[in-house]
């Protein structure tokens, strides 16, 4: 049997075991990275036949973050009366995007800072998405979960279950119920998940360089894209970005530099020290890229961007009246949603 079979009959042994102890409802054991395995590289151009909604509103977000459903949503459906959709709605909104999350390490570790905004991991990968979501439930349900016996018997030796050497989600403020990640394709469908100026912050960790130049196009920062980001991110919101490869480093922050709605912020919040934004500090530290690149004693690039305000419309002077009112129409904003009526006396 080659290698690569007995990999895979491993992970199948490994699968079912694990399907079988949830069917007897026995608490998930945290998933086994090595059994999650899958490749650095994946072509987002290719068709992964992915689940995806046709707009944000049609987005039900309740199945990943249930403990943030309930009546107070149901109070707040009418902030958005103008917005179409059978989803059942949160009591708030996913504010945080990890693009490209991988192994969740970053999720993991915003989990209990912020525990009461929703953040979402997005990977393309459909293995490590598997076990960023697995991990995210199992940590879910230790809270509530027994915990299990030292010495497991030899009918159950080899059954998951779960592994009190990580903190329960019932030490962890918040206890991972506000956090989730979804197998997607943001470079094709990230407006389809989150409407205008949704967003406060998009992180951007350790994405795939590609080196050579006719895959640049597939680099998840471009002009095009980087329009993308600024629609979902309010103003104020933030782009951060690390990578362990000076090259595209330089190149995120030549792009996102020249893109109009874009601005970096200053030298301090980016650099350890006591100016340094906390999140910054956070994704140098805890995702699992960094701190491997930390391990082999490499070097971390890091650039933040905040998203500018949006230019206001430009007010011109307009003759004549307003149909059904006899009074002048001397100002209006031209493309504003409330438009400025004055008469002319005034």
């Amino acid at each position: 049997m080659s290698n690569t079979s007995h990999k895979n009959q491993k992970r199948d042994e490994y699968r079912a075991a694990k399907h079988k102890a949830e069917g007897e409802g026995l608490p998930a054991g945290l998933p086994q990275k090595k059994y999650y395995r899958q490749r650095a590289h994946s072509n987002p151009f290719s068709d992964h036949q992915l689940e995806y909604p046709e707009s944000p509103e049609a987005m039900d977000w309740s199945s990943h973050y249930p403990m943030f459903t309930g009546k107070k949503a149901e109070r707040n459906a009418d902030l958005h009366e103008e917005r179409k959709g059978n989803a059942k709605r949160l009591d708030r909104e996913v504010e945080i995007a990890d693009i490209g999350c991988g192994y969740g390490g970053l999720l993991f570790a915003l989990a209990p800072k912020m525990p009461e905004t929703l953040i979402l991991g997005l990977e393309i990968r459909i293995s490590v998405a598997k076990f960023v979501q697995e991990k995210i439930k199992a940590l879910r349900q230790q809270g509530n979960s027994p915990r299990p016996p030292s010495s497991p018997s030899k009918e159950t030796a080899k059954t998951p279950v779960a592994d009190t050497s990580s903190p329960s989600s019932s030490s962890v403020p918040g206890g991972y119920q506000n956090i989730a990640c979804l197998r997607a394709n943001t470079m094709k469908f990230l407006p389809n998940f989150f409407h205008r100026h949704q967003l406060r912050a998009i992180f951007l960790c350790f994405p795939d360089p590609h080196f050579k130049a006719r895959k640049h196009k597939a680099r998840i920062v471009s002009s095009s894209l980087n329009s993308e980001y600024a629609y979902v991110l309010r103003p104020g919101g933030k782009v951060y970005t690390i990578t362990d490869v000076e090259d595209l480093h330089e190149w995120m922050v030549e792009r996102l530099g020249s893109h109009p709605s874009f601005e970096r912020v200053s030298r301090e919040e980016e650099e350890e020290g006591e100016g340094q934004d906390e999140l910054v500090g956070v994704m140098r530290r805890e995702t699992e890229e960094g701190k491997k690149v930390e391990r082999n004693g490499g070097k971390k690039f890091v650039a933040v961007f905040r998203r500018v305000e949006d230019p206001s419309w430009p007010v011109r002077r307009l003759q004549g009246k307003v149909p059904g009112n006899d009074t002048a129409l001397s100002e209006r904003k031209v493309g504003s949603e409330s438009s400025t009526i004055k008469d002319d006396g005034e």
